[in-house]
């Protein structure tokens, strides 16, 4: 092998190596030269004379290619972030509960402070850095899809909250709202509180506007009609005292109104998520996957991105998503269990998906339903499935071709899939 084709050492590729420990109003920064010597040693505000002021030092001590700074930060995503990488820094985000253990490693008696924590950072990018991956810009239309699924997934969040609140307060004063109504996510379970917003409310108004409302909201169905005629009929039997009846119906209705604008809100999300997902050219293939509709497949394709370097195999997404096991081996003992430094947002919806995809492939339902005689709980089942799909996703990802069944069946009977046989 020639010297040219030799692969450059980590540490002669960058001429300095930073650490980086983020706040809310002010940063801490510590650069080091690749024989460990502190360069730079900088607590900045996070403002824009502050930014300048870290760009300016850095420039001082590399020149005007910043591309030759690396910056270890304990976080991949944020304003942060996105601020190194504009500056052209090659940014290598480091695992919170690794950062901790390069902490200790430094600071035996247990010591703590913001540049002690910011040195840590970029010496062990300097020593260890060679193993790490470096977070690369997505293309803007892949970042606002990410940005936005993540901020409705945060609304839906706010929503259920908002919901548990409402159930609470109807429980301490309206009883039979509760019974009458099953899913409080529904537009017409709050028209219903704002329509009759109290047990006496709702018993003098009498029969003929319960069945208009009803009706009206297209909730006259035979099987339950009759039984909410009776429950409205019956709502002041079992409520609260007066005083609380009067406060606690002013909260159920301060709630209906944000619910209510909440919902006109994760309507606009929705189109405008739609939107951009159209036009994303990865398109064809996350709308291609069974089940997971218009609303989960633009959630895996912003958690995939663009970048198809960033999971260079089908274990990095797995990894990244949680469906992969941990293993901890000592001895003859051997333990096996649920990976919890992961995605959460990814983990949520490829668990989503795995179950929705059922329906829809009998490959899907037949892996599922094998696990679950494997004793199985229906969570772990359905970590397996998305483990299984999403080794199939990688590869639709990485090809950019879409979801064939046809063809995955002809593959599964080709290498004599035990799934196949299940089926």
């Amino acid at each position: 092998m020639s010297s040219d084709s030799k692969q450059v050492p980590f540490q002669d590729q960058y001429k300095l190596f930073a650490g980086f420990d983020w706040a809310s109003d002010h940063h801490d920064v510590v650069a080091v030269k690749a024989s460990g010597q502190i360069q730079i040693e900088l607590t900045f505000d996070d403002t824009a004379e502050g930014w300048a002021c870290l760009r300016q030092k850095l420039l001082d001590h590399v020149g005007p290619d910043l591309s030759q700074v690396a910056v270890a930060v304990e976080t991949r995503n944020g304003p942060a972030v996105e601020r190194l990488l504009e500056l052209g820094c090659r940014v290598y985000p480091i695992n919170p509960k690794v950062a901790q253990r390069y902490r200790e490693r430094k600071s035996v008696s247990g010591a703590k402070c913001d540049l002690l924590d910011a040195w840590s950072f970029g010496d062990a990018l300097r020593t260890d850095g060679h193993a790490w991956q470096g977070l690369k810009s997505d293309d803007p239309l892949t970042q606002e899809l990410r940005i936005l699924c993540r901020d409705e997934v945060g609304l839906i969040e706010q929503r259920t909250a908002f919901v548990c609140q409402l159930r609470q307060a109807l429980h301490e004063y309206y009883p039979a709202a509760l019974e009458t109504f099953d899913d409080w996510t529904s537009a017409s379970s709050w028209a219903f509180v704002q329509a009759f917003p109290t047990p006496q409310d709702l018993v003098k108004a009498g029969k003929r506007r319960w069945e208009k409302f009803l009706h009206v909201h297209r909730l006259a169905r035979p099987a339950t009609y009759q039984q909410r005629l009776d429950r409205c009929a019956q709502a002041d039997r079992f409520c609260g005292p007066p005083a609380v009846t009067k406060a606690k119906s002013r909260l159920a209705l301060a709630l209906v109104a944000q619910l209510r604008t909440l919902e006109k809100q994760l309507q606009q999300y929705r189109q405008a998520i739609e939107a951009l997902f159209a036009e994303h050219p990865d398109h064809d293939v996350f709308g291609s996957l069974p089940g997971a509709g218009p609303k989960l497949a633009p959630r895996l394709l912003g958690e995939f991105g663009q970048d198809r370097d960033r999971f260079p195999d089908p274990q990095a997404i797995q990894c990244y998503s949680g469906t992969a096991p941990v293993t901890q081996e000592s001895g003859k003992t051997r333990h096996v269990h649920m990976r919890r430094a992961c995605s959460m947002l990814l983990r949520s919806t490829v668990h989503l998906w795995a179950n929705l995809s059922r329906k829809q492939c009998a490959w899907a339902e037949a892996y599922y339903q094998h696990k679950r005689t494997q004793n199985m709980s229906h969570a772990c089942a359905l970590r397996c499935l998305g483990q299984r799909w999403l080794k199939i996703l990688w590869k639709m990802w990485h090809t950019r071709t879409p979801y064939n069944e046809a063809l995955h069946t002809r593959n599964q009977v080709k290498h004599g899939s035990w799934v196949v046989q299940l089926g």
